[in-house]
């Protein structure tokens, strides 16, 4: 099957990021894919709470949310928003959304795992300030397979996507906004790590650049949107350009991947130290 990840550099004004996001699926469509996916937070890459105080809508609100679903109508295709900032009742909700070739919302994701970490001087977040978590693994049907939701820091808790595979997922997606420091050091091989040990395909389309902002500090993205096999090849590495990055996906290869080792069916119970 045909499918493309859109690897993008938004700012921090949505208004904006909505017609690139819009050019780069209409490119993809254009190159045959059927299923398209963005990275994680696709309205607004922003570190000031003031501006997204000031611009962040709830979710019935969202125009970006109602555009791609406009478009995925339009195309005929599915579409994975790999997250939204979105208003909640407190607090904000890190959103991924899976539109099918209707335009309805199939299945929807709040991020689970806040990032809450210091990397080093330079880079420090807390995600959860900002940020309510989400409580439920989510699994979805798609032409690709079965689908497990999750999104950007999720892929360092192997018991989330452990969880998705026993519910049947058999393609796991993880859009991103990843720091430089640990992607250049992480990325691939969680990534890889991830698909392997569950016998999944892997997608992860991921922002990229400096991000522009019109209040507060500029954020940079590792970019490198990625598509790793069941076996643990990457298929795709889009690099630090944004784009429409078009790939194929054999929805059989987690099958066959799990056959020649069976890892999953060979977990037996333990007790705990």
């Amino acid at each position: 099957m045909r499918a493309a990840l859109l690897q993008l550099c938004a700012s921090d004004d949505p208004a904006a990021n909505l017609p690139q996001t819009l050019g780069l699926l209409e490119e993809a469509v254009a190159g045959g894919a059927e299923f398209v996916a963005t990275p994680e937070v696709t309205n607004i890459v922003s570190l000031s709470k003031a501006r997204q105080d000031a611009v962040l809508r709830t979710e019935d609100a969202d125009e970006t949310l109602a555009a791609l679903r406009a478009a995925a109508a339009c195309y005929g295709i599915w579409l994975l928003i790999g997250s939204l900032a979105v208003r909640g009742p407190q607090r904000f909700a890190n959103r991924s959304f899976l539109i099918g070739p209707d335009g309805g919302v199939r299945a929807r994701y709040d991020k689970i795992h806040m990032f809450d970490v210091s990397i080093d001087a330079a880079e420090t977040y807390n995600e959860s300030a900002r940020y309510a978590p989400g409580d439920r693994a989510v699994v979805a049907d798609t032409p690709l397979g079965v689908l497990g939701m999750m999104v950007c820091y999720d892929m360092r808790f192997p018991a989330l996507s452990s969880s998705l595979v026993a519910g049947g997922a058999t393609v796991l997606s993880y859009p991103s906004a990843f720091s430089p420091v640990s992607g250049a050091a992480h990325w691939h091989s969680l990534l890889r790590a991830r698909a392997i040990e569950n016998g999944a395909w892997v997608l992860a389309p991921a922002q990229t650049g400096t991000h522009t902002a019109a209040e507060g500090e500029a954020r940079e993205t590792y970019g490198h949107s990625l598509v790793v096999d069941p076996w643990g090849q990457v298929v795709l590495d889009a690099g630090t350009g944004p784009g429409a990055y078009l790939f194929g996906l054999d929805p059989e290869a987690p099958a066959a991947a799990r056959a020649r080792i069976p890892a999953l069916a060979n977990a037996l119970p333990f007790t705990s130290p």
